[in-house]
C-alpha cells in the first residue's frame, strides 16, 4: 500500500477554497487531459457526490496514457473537509484520501490532502504500484494547486465583472 501527503498554501480564504473544489457547474477544459464529471451532486452539503476522472498516466501502461477512477465523497464538514473512496484503473486499484482545509491569517489557506492507494493484483503491486502511484501524485500536487489558485483568480475576476 501506497501513502502520499501533500500541503500547500494559496492566497484564498476557506470559504474561497471550499467554492472551488465543490463548485459544480461547467468546468474549463485542462490541457493536461484531467477531468472531472459529476455523476451524482450529493446531498446540499456534497456528502454521497459521486464523480469520474481521467488523469494522466505512465505511457508504458498501455493506457495511451489515460486513467481514470470512480470517487465516492463522504465525512463532508463544509468549509473544513471530506473524504473519498475510489475505484481506479488502470492497474484496477482502491484509494481512500482526505481534503482537510486550514484557515491561515491574512486570508490564506494551507490545504492538506493525504491519499492511501493499493493495487488489487498482488503481482502488479509489486511490480507497478510504488511507480504509478508516485507519477500520479506527483501530477495531482501540482495540478491541484494549480487548478485551485486559477480557480480562485477566475472567481476574483468574475467579482470584478460582477453581474
Amino acid at each position: 500500500m501506497q501513502r502520499h501527503h501533500y500541503s500547500v498554501e494559496v492566497e484564498g480564504t476557506p470559504e474561497e477554497v471550499w467554492k472551488i473544489f465543490w463548485y459544480r457547474g461547467p468546468r474549463p477544459k485542462t490541457s493536461t487531459g484531467v477531468s472531472i464529471e459529476i455523476l451524482h451532486p450529493g446531498d446540499e452539503t456534497g456528502e454521497g457526490l459521486i464523480r469520474h476522472c481521467t488523469f494522466r498516466v505512465p505511457r508504458y501502461l498501455l493506457t495511451g496514457g489515460v486513467g481514470h477512477s470512480w470517487e465516492w465523497l463522504t465525512e463532508v464538514t463544509p468549509v473544513e473537509s471530506w473524504k473519498y473512496d475510489a475505484i481506479g484503473k488502470p492497474l484496477w486499484s482502491q484509494a481512500e484520501g482526505r481534503t482537510r482545509l486550514e484557515g491561515l491569517v491574512e486570508g490564506r489557506t494551507r490545504i492538506h490532502f493525504t491519499e492511501t492507494y493499493e493495487a488489487f493484483n498482488p503481482i502488479l503491486r509489486v511490480l507497478l504500484e510504488r511507480r504509478v502511484h508516485h507519477f500520479i501524485s506527483g501530477d495531482n500536487d501540482s495540478l491541484i494547486t494549480s487548478a485551485i489558485n486559477g480557480g480562485l483568480r477566475r472567481m476574483r475576476k468574475a467579482r470584478e465583472v460582477g453581474p
